[in-house]
Parts: C-alpha cells; structure tokens; sequence
C-alpha cells in the first residue's frame, strides 16, 4: 500500500513567452456569450487578459476549432504543429507551421510560419526517448522529463539545474536526432499532488493513522454502474474512499477504488483510476467551481496546444491556464514515470490530484497527476505548471462513459 505526503513545489521555466492559450473544443464552439461570466473573470484574472483581449481570443479559439484539422490536412508531411500564440500586441493568432518552402496564403487570424521539422519528426525523436523505458531502462537522476514543444519545433527534455550531463547522455543513448532536442533546465523536480492537508475532496483512511486527499475527476458509469475518475496515484483497487465534508473530516462511505494504475518508483506506466461510487449517492455532471459557478460538462473534445483550460481541486479550488504540450513524458521526484500527460500553465497544491481539467465550454479534458510550483502569489507567472492525464484514455481503459449535463 503506497503513502502519500506533501512535497516541497517550485515552478518551471517558460519556453515560449508568447505561447499562450486557453481552452477549447471543436465540437462547442459557441459564442463567448455561453460563458458564464465567473469563468471569464476567472481566464481574465489567471491568464492576464483583459475583457476585450478575452474576446478576442474566444474568436481565435473558434477559428482553431473549425479550421485546425483543414489547415494540418493541407500541410500534408509538412505539417510541424499548430498552437494558439499571443502577439505582440496582445491580440491571438492561429499558428501553423510547416517544413514546406513554397509561399502560402493564410486566413485572417491564423500565420503559416515556416519550421525545420515536421511535427512527423518530432514524435519520432520523442519517440526514441520513449523507448528506453519501454526496453527497461529509466530516466536518469536528474532528468525530469519530455514532450515536443510546437512553437520552439522541438523535442524539449527538462532537467534540474547541473544536471545537464545527464541530459546530453540520456539523449545520446536513445538515438534520438540531436538536431531536433534541446535541454530545458527547471527548478524542481515535478511532484504528485496528495498531500495530508485540508479541502474538499476524498478521503482514504487505510488504517496506519493518517488520512490521504485526493480530488475527483469527472463522473462516469461503466453499463449501469455510477462513479467517477481520478489519480491512480491516489488509491489502489479495493480501497474504500469517504467523502470530505469539511477539512480533514472523514464523511460518509462513499465507494471504493474499481481499478487503478500507477507505476511502482523505477517504473513507467499510467496515472489515472475510477472509483465505484454506492447507489445512495448523486453523481452531478459538473464541476465545482469553487464560488466561481459550476461548469456542466458537456463533452470530451480535446483542446488544442495553446488553448485555455480551468481546473478544479480540493486544495486550491478553481485555477485557470494554457495547455503547453500534449503527450509529455513526466519523471516524478519519487521515482514514478508517467507517460503521455498533457502539460499546462495551471497551478495546483498537494491534495488538487485527481482533479477536474476542463475548458471554459465545458468539454472534459483530464485528471491532474501532478505538477511544480505554486498557487500561492501572482497569478500567472513564470514558474507554474500541472501535469493532467488526458480523460479519453481513462475512458477507453475500463470502458467507461462520460456522464454529461449536455
């Protein structure tokens, strides 16, 4: 039986200044007016925007959700990614990239830019990173992680500071093509977010004189049977959880774990678990706003990189970011190492894990596994980031269906 702790969080560099992005679906497009005004303040407040840059970005996300897919089709193996960016100016833009040398017209809104990789060769370098843990092998002390970085066209491994060695021959060793890596040095190792404090939540009491919180995901139902996902770190199969009343106040019984997975420290695996919830309690298809209104999930429709997405959590309640990459691979401090985790400019505390990541229209995203910095200070900085294991994966593991409001 694993125990859980707090861990000491600091944040990451950012890459890319002007990456920046808020959440979005290609199939809830709608207009900004079907936002609930406490999420705009929210994105405005998190994301540094002001009402009228909001907007305009809510018209960016709307074009990337009915043009993206068109516009990579037309790149063809040119195509190098695309990704909501941030001007200059202050205004957003749809950006495409692409290998290809001849001169392209674009849309209003969206820049074709030119990129030495395709997007094709980048998941092929990451790829070949990927594969030293599939062979058995680890991530070296030192080296936290991995994941493709659309706006620098590269394949990003983060290490901790003088830890650059490590980097160079983790990288040397897997074969990938050097020309397309780079270092990234962080200031803290990524944690898992459980953690013996406050909020709400679950809880499990596995009998050793501590408690350990986690937060719930999203709710589901597998044929007739109701309940929700959340962090494989937070409990293992057969585990009785009880609900949170107030901090640290152990409410009733309100289900067990059904399935869980979570790699053992030295391994590599997924984060992600659902848990059977008992038919006397209702499972609602929102998400706890945290006095900020609640959000009707209304769907899975993955957002793109550079889009906005709020997240919801017992510890620090309701907190707003970009998506910076998709398909991350995350070293943990303790040993853990995740695969294919979507990396975001959210905050998030001990005890958030397992929580709700969600755009602003509503559609399921993932459940937080973990993540470094801070909620703590001014929102947005430079040092802050969550790591959230995508929903559609939980889903097809154990055949689940997502319950909607829609």
């Amino acid at each position: 039986m694993r125990k859980f702790a707090s861990w000491a969080k600091r944040g990451l560099f950012v890459l890319s200044p002007l990456s920046f992005a808020v959440a979005m679906a290609a199939s809830a497009a709608g207009s900004s007016g079907q936002m609930p005004a406490s999420v705009r303040a929210a994105m405005q407040h998190d994301l540094g925007l002001t009402s009228a840059q909001l907007s305009q970005y809510l018209k960016i996300e709307r074009l990337a959700a009915l043009q993206e897919k068109q516009l990579a089709k037309a790149q063809g193996r040119a195509f190098a990614g695309s990704w909501i960016e941030r001007k200059s100016d202050g205004s957003f833009q749809l950006v495409v990239a692409s290998t290809s040398l001849r001169s392209q017209k674009a849309a209003a809104g969206v820049e074709i830019r030119q990129a030495r990789h395709s997007f094709n060769e980048l998941s092929a370098s990451k790829a070949q990173l990927d594969t030293v843990l599939t062979q058995g092998g680890k991530a070296p002390k030192g080296v936290y992680g991995w994941y493709v970085d659309l706006p620098s066209n590269s394949v990003v491994v983060s290490v901790g500071r003088g830890q650059q060695q490590a980097g160079i021959d983790f990288i040397a060793a897997s074969g990938a093509d050097v020309q397309s890596v780079r270092l990234e040095t962080v200031d803290e190792q990524p944690s898992l977010r459980v953690e013996l404090k406050g909020g709400h939540g679950y809880l499990r009491d596995p009998g050793d004189g501590y408690l350990y919180a986690c937060s719930i995901g999203f709710p589901v139902s597998q044929g007739s049977t109701p309940g929700y996902v959340s962090a494989g770190h937070c409990g293992s199969a057969g585990e009785i959880v009880y609900f949170e009343p107030s901090q640290w106040t152990l409410g009733p019984k309100i289900g067990a774990f059904s399935a869980s997975s979570f790699p053992a420290p030295g391994q590599t695996g997924n984060d992600y678990a659902w848990v059977k919830v008992d038919a006397t309690h209702t499972l609602s298809p929102t998400v706890y706003g945290y006095g900020n209104g609640d959000v009707t999930v209304n769907g899975s429709t993955e957002a793109v990189v550079g889009a906005a997405i709020c997240r919801s959590g017992r510890t620090s309640g309701w907190r707003c970011g970009t998506i910076e990459a998709k398909n991350q691979t995350v070293s943990y401090s303790t040993g853990e190492t995740i695969l294919n985790l979507t990396r975001t400019t959210a905050c998030s505390e001990g005890g958030d894990s397992g929580g709700s990541f969600i755009t602003g229209s509503g559609q399921a995203q993932g459940v937080l596994s973990g993540g470094s910095g801070t909620c703590k200070g001014k929102q947005p900085n430079r040092r802050t980031r969550s790591f959230f294991q995508p929903l559609l994966p939980i889903l097809q593991a154990y055949n689940l269906s997502l319950r909607t409001g829609a």
